[in-house]
């Protein structure tokens, strides 16, 4: 994951260099989320897309008129559901965490697309059900190990078109290649996915 991180800042400096005669801007974003997990090996459970929210800001780097990198920073909330089919039970995963995108863009006219990979790390994860005690996932219980782990990286597509100036629209699909779980993680997997839209403002012209 270190050499993941790495990769990601070695990317984005080039990216800070060929872009020193083209300019750079910064903004801030606001998405609304919609996310569950991808299970396998899991029969008998479904995961359900819950309503989530995440904030952050983004740096714009053109390297040329219609081509240039976005790396992003998100501080975002998740929400799903997890059906167990047998029991005719519901519980909701919710966590907060971080995300570090890089999007490689192109852009003509107002419109703009890109595509990246994105490295995550939680920093809260619980499943609460009704009348039961919150139980903390990323938490050691005595000799347990706790039932997920934190970090995760994918990759991620994004799109938007800019209005009324300096607002933009954008609309982002994300899908984790890492298994999200810890304690069972040899004899199943669960991958993040996350669908987002929401609203930008750039700084700059």
């Amino acid at each position: 994951m270190k050499k993941v991180v790495v990769s990601l800042a070695v990317v984005l400096g080039l990216g800070l260099l060929s872009a020193k005669a083209q300019g750079v801007m910064g903004g801030i974003k606001v998405d609304a989320n919609l996310s569950n997990f991808v299970l396998t090996d899991l029969d008998g459970i479904d995961s359900k897309m819950g309503f989530g929210l995440s904030v952050g800001g983004f740096t714009k780097i053109h390297i040329s008129e219609n081509f240039g990198l976005q790396p992003e920073i998100l501080l975002h909330f998740k929400n799903s559901v997890t059906e167990v089919k047998t029991l005719n039970s519901e519980t909701d995963f919710q966590y907060f965490g971080v995300e570090l995108p890089v999007y490689a863009f192109g852009q003509l006219g107002n419109a703009f697309i890109g595509l990246g990979p994105y490295v995550g790390f939680g920093i809260d994860a619980r499943r609460k059900a009704d009348g039961m005690s919150d139980v903390e996932l990323y938490k050691e219980y005595g000799t347990l190990k706790s039932e997920m782990q934190r970090w995760d990286f994918g990759a991620g597509a994004m799109f938007g078109y800019y209005f009324i100036g300096k607002l933009q629209i954008n609309a982002t699909y994300k899908i984790g290649f890492v298994n999200a779980l810890n304690a069972n993680k040899d004899n199943a997997s669960m991958l993040n996915c996350t669908i987002s839209m929401g609203l930008g403002y750039r700084f700059g012209d």
